[in-house]
């Protein structure tokens, strides 16, 4: 019979300090407590692992590889609770490339799951509760089995692993149910907290989509605007991994940082929510409510001018007699007809001078003319055909917007960024706020709303400002402007980074990496 044997050297004299005893194994002893302590050191090398992986797929099969060598099993497979189906499921079974479901209290596992008990099965075939299926449809022939329930901190099963196939072919004994226990024990946390990790990332993303319908539900002509510069910056980003040269030869993104780009890019323009309806969504210069009452006062001053036409023919009448009724009507009806026609091309001109094209420069002395027209109301008195709050929205020289509307839209930066910093983002993602905040920034001061240096303007909101800057430009037609063609957006973008505008490095990426057509051209 082996046992541990106690030695140590003669009692020391006088001040020679005591030696301390060690155990001394005999032969056979040696191999299986180097062989216990391996698999000890295993679960605690495991245990950090696991502690240290967040993401479900890669922690699973970590568990499963490491299950398998400290029993010394062929296969294992781990099954995981769902409370609200009473259901197992798995999709790191060894063996099997589909996701497993089985009731609570069916088969081996299920029986585990519910009764919290071990199962150890020396023979499969001889035991009635082993279901044979699994065996016929994979050509598998399972022989032993150990299967152990997972506890978490309150002692709660979570789930089960099961082990198939002891390598020695004697069976799975007691110590492989103690250390599959305990390595289940520490799985069980492990899996806990990357299933609340993968809640809260899926409570992000539905909170992010959320708030991207509500962005374009405000205006549904840009709608996907905001997924497609986070499609194209994601990919811009990741594009630098491959730069061996330049200044951003250095830089990389991990996967957590490129989540937080994404949902800084998802998310950059929903400070839009606090701009005004009609200024946001505004398709032409005048808004429709004034175009209706300007097209009526129109409308009015045409209805005077033939009442003119009539008063004046009255008066003919009178004074040159009956007799010159032909004359009288020929010339009233000439002069009549010319000036509806002037009329009607003065409105044609302010519709023109409505739309947002760019004004040419002899349209705004004419429109300074057109101020001094006027018709008569049913007052008989004198009323201008255009008012000045119309003459100054007419002349805007580019776009639809006034200087006060868009302060008002750049203002969209602003309530993002004070929108984006109530949320109590995870300090992995918490630049999320600032990265969106800076998207508008021109890296030589002149953009908004902070008008920050270029040093300060961080990388990723200068990716963004490109990916922001090519969509708005290729969008589909909106009502205030036409698409781009590819090749004219990299020039005007080109142009910007010449001028010091925009990063020239990024944008030469940008080119290069033909970021466009791998962001957005649909797979194949």
């Amino acid at each position: 019979m082996d046992v541990l044997q106690l030695r140590g050297p003669a009692r020391p004299q006088g001040n020679i300090a005591r030696s301390r005893p060690v155990l001394s194994p005999t032969s056979s002893v040696q191999p299986d407590l180097n062989r216990r302590l391996a698999k000890l050191t295993s679960i605690l090398d495991v245990a950090k692992a696991m502690s240290a992986e967040r993401d479900l797929d890669l922690l699973l099969p970590l568990i499963l590889f490491e299950a398998t060598k400290v029993v010394e099993a062929d296969r294992c497979s781990l099954f995981i609770l769902d409370r609200e189906r009473n259901e197992l499921w798995s999709k790191v079974a060894q063996g099997s490339k589909s996701e497993i479901r089985l009731p609570v209290g069916s088969g081996i596992a299920g029986q585990v799951a519910q009764t919290g008990a071990i199962i150890n099965i020396p023979d499969a075939y001889a035991d009635a509760r082993f279901n044979r299926s699994f065996d016929i449809s994979s050509g598998y022939q399972t022989k032993t089995i150990l299967c152990v329930p997972m506890r978490d901190a309150n002692g709660d099963v979570t789930g089960v692993i099961q082990a198939l196939n002891k390598l020695d072919g004697q069976g799975f004994n007691s110590e492989d149910e103690e250390l599959l226990l305990a390595l289940g024990a520490q799985a069980a946390g492990a899996i806990e907290n990357a299933l609340l990790h993968e809640e809260i990332n899926n409570l992000f993303e539905g909170f992010v989509s959320a708030s991207v319908v509500a962005i374009e539900a405000r205006d549904p002509t840009t709608a996907g605007h905001s997924g497609r510069v986070a499609s194209l910056t994601v990919s811009l980003a990741q594009s630098l991994e491959h730069l061996s040269t330049g200044p951003y030869a250095r830089v990389r993104f991990s996967s957590t940082e490129i989540q937080e780009l994404r949902y800084a890019s998802l998310l950059h323009d929903f400070g839009k929510v606090g701009v005004r309806e009609p200024v946001l969504v505004k398709a032409e210069k005048l808004y429709p409510h004034e175009l209706e009452v300007m097209r009526a006062r129109f409308q009015l001053a045409r209805k005077d001018l033939q009442l003119q036409s009539y008063r004046r023919r009255f008066e003919a009448v009178k004074h040159r007699g009956a007799h010159h009724v032909a004359a009288i009507e020929a010339e009233e009806s000439e002069r009549l007809g010319a000036e509806l026609k002037h009329l009607d091309e003065v409105f044609e001109f302010v519709l023109t001078c409505n739309r947002p094209t760019v004004l040419a420069q002899g349209g705004f002395e004419r429109l300074t003319e057109l101020a001094q027209l006027r018709y008569v109301d049913d007052r008989d008195a004198a009323q201008p055909l255009l008012l000045s709050r119309e003459i100054q929205s007419l002349s805007i020289p580019r776009g639809t917007l006034s200087p006060e509307e868009r302060r008002e839209i750049e203002s969209h930066v602003d309530h993002t960024y004070r929108f984006l910093t109530q949320i109590p983002w995870t300090r992995a993602l918490r630049r999320v706020p600032e990265i969106a905040y800076a998207h508008h920034e021109k890296l030589d001061g002149t953009g908004y709303p902070r008008a920050i240096p270029d040093r300060t303007i961080p990388v990723q909101s200068r990716m963004m400002s490109i990916s922001d800057i090519y969509d708005a430009l290729t969008a589909s037609d909106r009502p205030y402007k036409k698409a781009v063609p590819h090749t004219l957006a990299l020039d005007i973008l080109k142009r910007e980074a010449d001028s010091g505008q925009l990063d020239k490095d990024l944008f030469r990426v940008f080119v290069e990496a033909e970021i466009p057509r791998r962001a957005l051209q649909p797979p194949k």
